[in-house]
């Protein structure tokens, strides 16, 4: 029995619910404290995902940008829901699905999340005259934005000396949102974040929310069979650039194995050009 809170998983191969330890995983990465380091005098800022993804989500509606979910993605994401398969994790993704229609929201989007980031400072810290522009060259590993005819979207890293940074990812369209079915997992966290904040009893395994699990490969538990067997799966092969023919090769040496030969030559073909 799950909670009244939770609503039941989308009927569809591409979704499905967590099961009770796949929840607790969840739980205890948005439970911990993750530090922010700062440059110079700056303070470290140490903040706990889940309140930091309720902060941003608020900050954002009140400046007007809708949020339509928050997802996390990633290697976090498939160590949640198969903590032997061989990925492990270092950052954490999360997606805020908004819309970044208007001419200035992805400048509302980036001072929001930055304005955020006083919240946890220390106490003490005079926080008058810090800017927004200040934060960023104190806290922020990197900044993307991306607004081409496919794709609207941003994403800011906030640094973290040991290599465990939490990337916030603000996605409006994202023509491709993965690489191999292993690491095509996105959790919607909304269930989870409506109950941390309205229960008052802690989660159990007779009660706690349905999270629910989605595949951008399409079809959940292939993905998840491939996770379990270290497969290498993906579609349109073709369209994989940079990041993903290094991911190619870090996944061979961790196990991994293609499942397609025609996909391995290309991916194959792919390194062999990257590298002349």
């Amino acid at each position: 029995m799950s909670s009244a809170l939770s609503e039941a998983a989308p009927v569809s191969p591409r979704f499905s619910a967590l099961s009770w330890p796949q929840v607790r995983r969840l739980d205890a990465i948005l439970d911990e404290s993750v530090p922010i380091h700062g440059r110079g005098n700056f303070p470290t800022l140490s903040c706990r995902p889940r309140d930091l993804v309720q902060v941003v989500r608020s900050r954002l509606e009140q400046k007007g940008i809708l949020v339509h979910n928050v997802r996390l993605n990633g290697s976090a994401a498939s160590y949640v829901l198969h903590h032997d398969g061989g990925l492990g994790y270092k950052d954490l993704d999360l997606i805020f699905m908004v819309d970044l229609k208007g001419p200035d929201a992805f400048q509302v989007v980036k001072h929001a999340v930055l304005n955020c980031l006083l919240d946890f400072l220390p106490s003490g810290v005079n926080k008058e005259k810090i800017t927004p522009m200040t934060l960023k060259e104190a806290y922020v590993q990197k900044l993307v934005k991306v607004c081409t005819e496919s794709d609207r979207w941003s994403l800011i890293s906030l640094s973290n000396n040991n290599g465990k940074n939490m990337e916030l990812k603000f996605v409006d369209s994202l023509r491709r949102q993965f690489e191999f079915s292993v690491d095509s997992f996105q959790i919607i966290l909304d269930s989870m974040l409506l109950f941390s904040q309205c229960s008052e009893n802690p989660m159990s395994q007779t009660f706690h929310p349905t999270v629910t699990g989605e595949s951008m490969y399409g079809d959940f538990e292939d993905a998840m069979d491939h996770l379990r067997n270290k497969i290498l799966a993906t579609r349109n092969p073709e369209e994989i650039r940079g990041g993903g023919l290094l991911k190619y090769c870090n996944l061979l040496v961790r196990g991994f194995r293609p499942k397609s030969e025609v996909d391995m030559k290309t991916m194959q073909r792919k390194c062999i050009i990257a590298e002349l």
